[in-house]
């Protein structure tokens, strides 16, 4: 019974550039220019979420993704898979602008941190140095005091 759903057909033409937007749209044309030869790789990896930053040397920031803006959403893109994913989306981008070695900078205690860092790997990118810069306290906050039942 419910209500009447109206369907409008579509070009095939058009079909075919909606499918092709997943991960090719996220990765976009990158304005990068080609006299960059070295990079940093920065992966932030939370329990929500695989932040992946390419910067230039000094730290400008080139080009960046997530496993949301790939199209993962909500407990998926926390999955070391959605990671690895988002790590292929920025590795075409660093052969696509010539860079040929890249430094890892990792942060965060996620799932996906491993995963990326061997995305990177496979895909026959030049590593020069894994760095862990992942905030730990030095016994900062108080904790709050455990129920008593």
């Amino acid at each position: 019974m419910g209500k009447k759903r109206i369907i409008t057909k579509n070009d095939p033409k058009e079909k075919k550039k909606e499918e092709g937007a997943g991960v090719a749209s996220s990765a976009g044309k990158s304005k990068i220019s080609k006299n960059v030869k070295e990079g940093i790789v920065f992966i932030s990896s939370s329990y929500n979420n695989t932040i992946i930053t390419l910067a230039d040397s000094q730290g400008n920031v080139l080009f960046w993704s997530t496993a949301g803006k790939i199209g993962f959403s909500g407990a998926k893109k926390c999955t070391p898979f959605a990671a690895s994913k988002v790590a292929e989306v920025v590795a075409q981008i660093i052969e696509s602008s010539g860079i040929e070695k890249i430094a890892v900078v990792v942060k965060g205690i996620g799932p996906g941190r491993d995963s990326a860092i061997r995305s990177f790997a496979a895909k026959g990118i030049n590593i020069i140095s894994i760095k862990d810069v992942t905030p730990a306290p030095h016994n900062g906050c108080r904790p709050k005091k455990p129920r008593r039942i």
